[in-house]
C-alpha cells in the first residue's frame, strides 16, 4: 500500500529536496529545516538555528561564500524569486553542488521570510567540468548569442578571451567587457558589421549554417583573422540562440596579404615606371618600385621621412610651373582627404626632370591600400600618345564599352596579356569579377591559368576588336554603372606601351576614378512621355516611339508599368523576365544589364526619370507619364472604353492583370 503525504508537513520534509527557511530581521538565520535537508547534508536542525547569526553560511564552500552573500543580499532586499549554484560541504567532509532557488515574501509585520529549495546537481557539474575542460583545450574560440537585433552575448569559451584579449575579473577594465557583452557588434570591425549581420539574417531564416573568413576586434583595438561558422540552436530553455566557432588564422591570413602584395606591386611595375608607398602612420615614404635608369633605384625599400622626401622632390625635380599643383595634391594625402570612403584614386599630371636631367611629362595615380597606407604609381607620358589620342579613344570606345561596366565599386584590377592572344588575371579585388561577368567561384580557376581574349572577354559584351584597340593605344577611360551608389562613375584603365605584336607580355590595370561634373547628364523636364499598355506595349516621347535595343529592357519597363507605381526587387522582376530560371549570381549579372540598358536608353529620350531607382528596387513615376491604364483605372468615364480586351500582348505574365481588368 502507498503512503499518500496528505499534510503540508510531510510534503516538506519528504517531498521537497532540501527545503529550509530564514527570516531576516537585522541578519537573514534559518528558523525552519525540513528532514531532507537534514538528509542531504546531514546536519540536524538545531545546528543550524541561531538568531545572532546565519550558521547555514558555514555550509558554503568558501570559493563560494561570495556568491552565496550577494544572491541572501539580494533575495532579502525585495520580495523576488532567484536561483544559484553554489558548492556545500556536508557533515561528513564531502561536497556536493547545489542549486538554490530562494522565493522571498514580506510578512504582515514587515519581516522578510525566505523559502530554500535546495536541487542536488552534482552529477550536471561533471557534465559542465566535461564541456569546461573541452572549452579550455580546443584550439577553436566558442561563442553563444541571442537572436536579437543587437545580439547579446551569454557564453564566451577560454580559447576566445585569449584571442580577443579579454582582461580577467580583477582586472579595472572588466566593465568593458560587459558593455561588450550587451551588443556583440562591438567585436566586428565597422567595416564588416553589415557583411556579419547579413549573415546572420540568412542563418536566422533559412535555419542553415554559414561559414566563412571575416576579422574580430580585439579590446585593445587590434585585429585578429578568424576562421569561423554560425549555427541556430535551442538552448536549455528552450530560447533560440546563435553560437559560433572560431580558429585564428591571423598568421596565414598575414601571410598571403604579403603574397597578395608583392603580387599586386609586380603587376603594377609591369604598368608604371616607379611605385612609392606613403605611410600616414609613421609618417614616411618609401620606393617600393623604380625601373634600372631611375635615380630611386639606389632608395628601394628605405623608409624616408614623408616632409622632408616631398619638399626636396618638389624644389629638385618638379617644374616650377607644376610644383605648387604637386604640393597641394600630397598636402591632401597628408590630410587623409584621399582616404575619406567615398574618394576615388586621385591622378595627377605633371613635369618633372628625368633621370637624364631632361623636363619630360609625367602621369601619376593614387591607390588607397589601406586606412593608413597608399601607393603613389608613377608613369613617363610618352609624347606620340598625348591627350587628343585618348580622347579620341574614349569616343570610339565609350558607347561599346559601356556595357561592358556593370559594376565596379573601388576595384582594381591587374592582368597579364600575351602576344598569343591569351590573358590570366594577376590580382583582383573582390567585386571585379563581375566587371567582367564572372562569378566569384569560376574567377578563381581564371587566375591559375591562361584564357584566350575571345573567351575572356565575352561574357563583358566587349567585342575581340575593342579590345584590341584598347591594348594598341594603351590607355583608356569609360562610363560605367555602379548599382551600389545608384549612380554613373568613370573607369580607368591602363596598359604597358609595348608593341603589341612584341614577345613580352603586356600588363593591364583597371581602377576607378571620380566622374567629372561636367560630363553628367542632365534630365529634361519638357519632354511628354504617353505609354501604351492596350494591346502592344510602347512608350513615346514627345509622340515619338522609343527605339529599344533590347528586348528585356523594354519588357522591364513593361513591368514596372504593370506594377502600377509599386516598386519592384531585382528578384521580383528575375521572376517576371526569366520565369524558368531561379534567382542566382547569373541571373542577377543579366538583371543589372538589363536595368542598366533601360536607363541608358532612358537618357537617351531625356526621359530617365520616369524611372525611380531606391536600394536596388525600382518604380515607375506615375506623375510622370500618361499611360492608358493608368486613365482606365482613375474610373473617369472618359477613359471607360479604351480597355478592348487587350492588355500587354507581348509578355505572357500580363495574363493576372488582364483577367482582372476583364471582371472589372
Amino acid at each position: 500500500m502507498i503512503n499518500t503525504p496528505k499534510r503540508a508537513d510531510d510534503i516538506l520534509n519528504f517531498q521537497i529536496n532540501g527545503f529550509h527557511q530564514y527570516i531576516f530581521d537585522k541578519t537573514a538565520h534559518i528558523y525552519f529545516v525540513s528532514k531532507n535537508f537534514e538528509k542531504l547534508t546531514g546536519f540536524k536542525e538545531d545546528e543550524l538555528l541561531d538568531e545572532s547569526r546565519d550558521l547555514y553560511s558555514l555550509l558554503v564552500h568558501p570559493e563560494d561564500l561570495k556568491v552565496y552573500s550577494t544572491f541572501i543580499e539580494k533575495t532579502c532586499a525585495f520580495e523576488t524569486s532567484e536561483s544559484v549554484e553554489y558548492h556545500l560541504i556536508k557533515k561528513d567532509g564531502s561536497i556536493i553542488y547545489v542549486r538554490d532557488t530562494i522565493s522571498s515574501v514580506k510578512g504582515e509585520d514587515g519581516t522578510m521570510i525566505l523559502s530554500s529549495y535546495l536541487t542536488d546537481i552534482s552529477e550536471f557539474e561533471i557534465d559542465n567540468k566535461n564541456l569546461r575542460f573541452l572549452d579550455e583545450t580546443s584550439p577553436c574560440g566558442f561563442l553563444k548569442y541571442t537572436c536579437e537585433k543587437n545580439p547579446r552575448v551569454t557564453f564566451v569559451n577560454k580559447q576566445l578571451i585569449d584571442f580577443l584579449r579579454i582582461p580577467n575579473v580583477d582586472s579595472p577594465e572588466f566593465d568593458l567587457p560587459e558593455m561588450y557583452k550587451q551588443n556583440i557588434f562591438l567585436f566586428i570591425p565597422p567595416d564588416e558589421r553589415r557583411r556579419f549581420s547579413l549573415f546572420l539574417n540568412r542563418v536566422n531564416t533559412a535555419g542553415k549554417p554559414i561559414a566563412g573568413e571575416m576579422s574580430l576586434l580585439r579590446l585593445d583595438g587590434t585585429r585578429i583573422r578568424v576562421f569561423g561558422w554560425v549555427t541556430k540552436h535551442k538552448n536549455e530553455d528552450g530560447s533560440e540562440e546563435f553560437q559560433s566557432a572560431f580558429m585564428d588564422i591571423s598568421e596565414r591570413f598575414e601571410n598571403n596579404e604579403i603574397n597578395e602584395a608583392n603580387r599586386y606591386i609586380k603587376a603594377l611595375s609591369e604598368v608604371y615606371d616607379k611605385i612609392f608607398e606613403f605611410n600616414t602612420l609613421n609618417n614616411t615614404v618609401k620606393c617600393l618600385y623604380s625601373n634600372n635608369s631611375s635615380m630611386f633605384k639606389h632608395f628601394e625599400n628605405i623608409s624616408m621621412p614623408l616632409d622632408e622626401a616631398l619638399k626636396k622632390f618638389i624644389t629638385e625635380s618638379v617644374d616650377k610651373n607644376d610644383s605648387e599643383m604637386v604640393k597641394n595634391f600630397f598636402d591632401d594625402f597628408s590630410s587623409k582627404k584621399f582616404f575619406e570612403p567615398d574618394a576615388k584614386p586621385p591622378t595627377i599630371s605633371y613635369k618633372a626632370l628625368s633621370s637624364d636631367n631632361v623636363l619630360r611629362q609625367y602621369n601619376g595615380v593614387f591607390i588607397k591600400v589601406t586606412e593608413s597606407i597608399g601607393y603613389f604609381c608613377l608613369r613617363r607620358t610618352h609624347e606620340s600618345n598625348e591627350v587628343s589620342d585618348l580622347k579620341n579613344q574614349n569616343l570610339q570606345l565609350k558607347e561599346k564599352m559601356n556595357d561592358l561596366i556593370m559594376r565596379f565599386s573601388d576595384g582594381i584590377a591587374a592582368f597579364e596579356v600575351t602576344p598569343e592572344e591569351y590573358m590570366k588575371p594577376l590580382y583582383a579585388s573582390e567585386n571585379v569579377c563581375e566587371f567582367f561577368g564572372y562569378t566569384n567561384e569560376e574567377w578563381i580557376p581564371l587566375t591559375k591559368k591562361y584564357t584566350p581574349w575571345k573567351e575572356f572577354v565575352a561574357r563583358s559584351e566587349a567585342s575581340n576588336e575593342d579590345f584590341l584597340n584598347f591594348l594598341k593605344n594603351g590607355e583608356a577611360e569609360f562610363t560605367y554603372f555602379d548599382y551600389k551608389a545608384e549612380c554613373e562613375k568613370k573607369i580607368r584603365a591602363v596598359c604597358t606601351q609595348k608593341d603589341m605584336y612584341a614577345k613580352s607580355p603586356r600588363y593591364v590595370v583597371l581602377y576607378s576614378v571620380d566622374e567629372n561634373a561636367e560630363n553628367k547628364k542632365e534630365i529634361s523636364e519638357n519632354h511628354s512621355v504617353t505609354i501604351r499598355t492596350f494591346g502592344y506595349f510602347d512608350v513615346f516621347v514627345d509622340d515619338k516611339p522609343i527605339a529599344f535595343r533590347n528586348k528585356k529592357s523594354k519588357e522591364l519597363l513593361a513591368l514596372l508599368i504593370d506594377r502600377k507605381g509599386g516598386f519592384v526587387t531585382s528578384e521580383e522582376a528575375i521572376g517576371f523576365l526569366w520565369e524558368d530560371e531561379p534567382a542566382n549570381t547569373l541571373t542577377q549579372s543579366r538583371y543589372r544589364k538589363v536595368a542598366l540598358r533601360l536607363k541608358n536608353t532612358l537618357e537617351e529620350y531625356g526621359v530617365s526619370d520616369i524611372v525611380e531607382s531606391v536600394d536596388g528596387k525600382r518604380r515607375i513615376v506615375r506623375e510622370k507619364v500618361k499611360c492608358d491604364l493608368f486613365d482606365y483605372l482613375s474610373g473617369s468615364k472618359e477613359y471607360s472604353k479604351d480597355f478592348k480586351g487587350s492588355y500587354l500582348t507581348n509578355y505572357s505574365w500580363a495574363e493576372t492583370t488582364l483577367g482582372e481588368l476583364i471582371n472589372s
